[in-house]
């Protein structure tokens, strides 16, 4: 927290800006990338989501308040653009929510970057069968291991309403991969 707080301040003095933008790249770009990979699942579109996150972040740093970790703030921003593009997606392809989901999992069988088992694809193919939140609340739980009340500060819904979501979502997978 406390190298957080030293690399923000760098991030809004506009000599450091540029190197301590480079600092904290290096620090979350991995875990940024998964983060949005597990949301938009293809890499491709992965790295796109994380290039626009990139920029996001850039421009709007300084606007930054502190009122979360940057973490947390960071992950919102990867969020709200992977659901932005998801949603970008489906419309430019006009697509139903199913058929975009057929496509994920069809171009997710012929990812070369795509190092799961058989049983990692069948909860993959679960995870796109449930109710979009649901989904979501899922993959940061079980995947980030994030706390409810960080996936409430990125996704702006209350903890008991995530609990629930949570809930529901592992029961539904479990059914689906018990089939």
């Amino acid at each position: 927290m406390e190298k957080d707080q030293s690399l923000i301040t760098l991030l809004k003095d506009k000599k450091q800006k540029n190197i301590a933008f480079k600092m904290l790249l290096d620090t979350y770009q991995k875990r940024l990338y998964w983060h949005i990979r597990k949301l938009v699942l293809i890499h491709e579109d992965a790295n796109d989501v994380l290039q626009n996150t990139y920029l996001k972040i850039y421009k709007n740093i300084d606007s930054f308040k502190g009122n979360s970790s940057i973490h947390t703030w960071m992950y919102r921003i990867a969020y709200n653009e992977s659901i932005d593009f998801l949603k970008a997606k489906q419309k430019r392809l006009k697509l139903s929510s199913e058929e975009i989901n057929t496509k994920i999992l069809e171009a997710l069988k012929e990812d070369v970057y795509f190092e799961g088992d058989q049983i990692q694809f069948k909860l993959q193919e679960a995870l796109l069968k449930l109710p979009e939140k649901q989904k979501q609340v899922f993959v940061m739980k079980y995947y980030d291991d994030l706390k409810f009340k960080e996936i409430s500060e990125i996704i702006g819904t209350s903890e008991g309403a995530l609990k629930a979501s949570y809930h529901h979502a592992v029961k539904k997978i479990e059914r689906f991969l018990i089939q």
